[in-house]
């Protein structure tokens, strides 16, 4: 859904907010856990609270959907709740294997192209961004996007921690080594850490260019605050978690970058409610907790930025023109 801009409050620098829509069985089949071929869902323990909190706090978002959860008949009620509720709507894949950058673009744009096929069949929206599933991309994800008329694509995480966290995914899994190397590059690289924060074009030639917002994080020293990060610094201290979002606002600010704010299910949910994903940082945390430290940083990010979803933040960019342009390496069009 391509949301309109309308009079949006110039006083206060946009920004957008997103959730990858990660189902139970992607997680579980990141993981390497046996079970996730029956597509177990928690939609229905996600969605309905936090469809609330945002009504609550009167913000529109974007979703990034999974283009197998859209294809099975049990989760239509939950996404069409989504779109009725009058958020947005991405693409994030079909089959969310974080490996997509490993594949042919034949097979890529199959990925894409079934993903927003049943996305359109359950919510009635076109989805015009899409994000990598684990932040996987690459040149001809670009290009595929760019062949199909999307507005933008979210899948660039500039931050140098990626190796250590992959590092201690695959430490709480139960990977095999071949696994693990079809995984090699999940949360990305090191030299990841020099890519952009602020948004910017790749461009394939002067008439054929994509936006690309990446996921925010601290500019200068590279380092995530999405919410889970947050909510993981909110367990040993509230003041500190506090201390570091102002740091992370203060930087964005001073660097002139709209944050990209980032955020999963397992941000709204605990362990108790899904067992199978303990394992994750944070799931040790109460739901209430969650809730109230999401209501927080949102309140504060509010004072700092006019909050929306990545359509909107997509086409003010667009409008203002004036943004870095990268060539893709490969490109000989």
């Amino acid at each position: 859904m391509r949301m309109e801009i309308g009079n949006l409050d110039s006083s206060r620098p946009l920004a957008s907010l997103s959730l990858d829509l990660d189902n139970q069985w992607s997680y579980m089949k990141t993981h390497g856990d046996q079970g996730w071929e029956k597509f177990p869902s928690y939609f229905d323990i996600v969605l309905p609270g936090l469809l609330d909190v945002l009504a609550e706090q009167k913000l529109k978002i974007t979703f990034f959907l999974v283009g197998q959860d859209a294809a099975l008949e049990k989760n239509r009620e939950a996404l069409e709740t989504i779109t009725a509720r009058g958020h947005e709507v991405g693409n994030h894949s079909f089959h969310h294997e974080v490996w997509l950058h490993t594949q042919s673009k034949a097979q890529i744009e199959k990925e894409i192209l079934e993903a927003e096929g049943h996305i359109v069949r359950v919510t009635g929206e076109k989805p015009v961004g899409f994000r990598g599933p684990g932040f996987s991309w690459n040149e001809a994800v670009i290009e595929v996007l760019v062949d199909h008329g999307y507005l933008y694509d979210a899948t660039t995480l500039p931050m140098y921690l990626g190796p250590l966290a992959r590092l201690y995914y695959f430490w709480n899994s139960k990977l095999s080594s071949e696994e693990k190397e079809q995984r090699s590059n999940l949360y990305g690289s090191f030299k990841d850490g020099l890519r952009p924060v602020k948004p910017y074009f790749w461009e394939m030639s002067a008439e054929a260019r994509l936006l690309e917002i990446p996921v925010t994080t601290i500019p200068i020293i590279k380092v995530p605050f999405h919410l889970s990060y947050l909510l993981y610094l909110s367990r040993y201290s509230g003041a500190l978690m506090r201390q570091y979002l102002r740091l992370a606002v203060g930087f964005c600010r001073m660097a002139g970058v709209g944050p990209s704010f980032l955020l999963h299910p397992l941000d709204f949910i605990s362990g108790d409610q899904v067992p199978e994903l303990k394992f994750f940082p944070g799931m040790d945390l109460d739901r209430d907790h969650k809730f109230k430290v999401f209501r927080d940083v949102i309140t504060y990010l509010g004072r700092h930025f006019k909050l929306s979803p990545m359509s909107v933040h997509a086409s003010a960019l667009t409008k203002r023109g004036k943004l870095k342009t990268l060539r893709l390496r490969n490109h000989r069009g």
